[in-house]
């Protein structure tokens, strides 16, 4: 869900048979308006607020079958607080990460995870509150063929793993081995050989009773998503041509958080204009703010239109509002037609949840 929860996607997926691994209380809240069951949502928080925890009970209560994925002790002790008696999933910290970028490198991260040695005495303690159905590791996101070796290292620890929590608790029924199967953000990578992850997988996980879950969000809907951004500005400096658009770190955080790479195109139908070397930057008041550099693409001219690629994963879902900026519309695009899933905000958006009651006083409100 995190990868990208719009309306239409979240229908689709539900639609092809999938489930929904939710990060958080209003993931949960969006996996349900869309119409999946409890049991075909995976809550996986980490170090879950009190009022997410709250929320999931209530859905608990209504939708038993639904998945509690815990990386920590206190959270099946906060669970138990709270009177929750189903199903569990344990998240472990094998050890081994990979990514393509150190901060979503997340197996190794002390932040996630059980460590991996203490999950059977976890195991048993969770099992006086619950069921113990699963456990639960992800290397990390945007993993390339040159991480697999990462990838199999994972896969058979948590296969170890797994087969000493089987034989100690009769509901177990699954592995999850996470995902962050990555696609080629540059034009000149391969993608990956998902039968060779497979059998890469299967190799390395060995003989199990339980079922073998995996999790791949992004690579579902990276290259199925492109954001469409104006030129405003086309300026010479010391250094190089600036292209100054629309868009920025508030649309697409990827660059700026990741050094991410997203291929760009001049959507301008002019095909005799020469390739330039050109930074292309947005209206954000921050230096970060740059979506590409050193990119040669026929010199953009004001009120021309850029097309950026693989926006797919993580780019609506990580925009902000941060400088004021309202975020943009989003549209999805089918065989039958083309339907608006999120309206462009507003300036009066940005005051919606304001207190414009509050009397002149230095007192915060609750």
């Amino acid at each position: 869900m995190k990868a990208n929860s719009s309306p239409q996607v979240r229908q689709t997926i539900r639609e092809l048979g999938f489930s929904a691994e939710c990060a958080s209380a209003g993931e949960v809240h969006l996996a349900l308006e869309a119409g999946f069951s409890g049991s075909k949502i995976h809550y996986t928080a980490v170090n879950p607020p009190d009022r997410d925890l709250d929320f999931i009970i209530d859905v608990w209560e209504d939708q038993p079958e639904l998945t509690i994925t815990v990386g920590a002790r206190d959270t099946i002790t906060r669970l138990a607080e709270r009177g929750y008696t189903g199903r569990l999933c344990l998240r472990a910290n094998p050890g081994v990460g990979a990514g393509h970028h150190e901060k979503v490198t997340t197996g190794s991260h002390p932040k996630f995870g059980i460590p991996t040695e203490d999950i059977p005495l976890v195991a048993n303690e969770a099992a006086s509150i619950g069921s113990v159905v699963g456990v639960h590791a992800h290397a990390g996101s945007g993993i390339s063929g040159e991480d697999l070796s990462s990838h199999r290292e994972l896969v058979s620890r948590m296969g170890e793993l797994a087969r000493t929590v089987e034989l100690n608790q009769d509901k177990f029924e699954f592995v999850n081995v996470g995902g962050g199967f990555g696609v080629p953000y540059h034009p000149e990578e391969e993608p990956l050989e998902l039968e060779t992850v497979a059998e890469e997988t299967r190799s390395a996980l060995g003989d199990l009773k339980a079922t073998l879950a995996i999790e791949p969000g992004r690579y579902f809907v990276a290259d199925a998503g492109v954001l469409i951004t104006q030129v405003n500005t086309v300026k010479q400096t010391r250094e190089t041509t600036v292209v100054g658009v629309g868009a920025g770190m508030t649309t697409l955080i990827r660059p700026a958080m990741y050094d991410a790479y997203h291929a760009v195109r001049n959507l301008n139908t002019d095909t005799d204009r020469e390739d330039e070397e050109v930074m292309i930057a947005g209206p954000i008041c921050e230096s970060a703010d740059v979506l590409a550099v050193d990119r040669e693409i026929p010199l953009p001219r004001r009120g021309e239109y850029l097309a950026i690629g693989n926006a797919g994963a993580y780019g609506y879902e990580m925009s902000s509002n941060y400088n004021a900026r309202p975020r943009p519309a989003e549209v999805t695009i089918s065989d039958e037609d083309a339907v608006m899933t999120r309206r462009r905000e507003t300036l009066r958006d940005l005051t919606a949840m304001e207190f414009d009651h509050m009397p002149n006083t230095n007192q915060w409100p609750r």
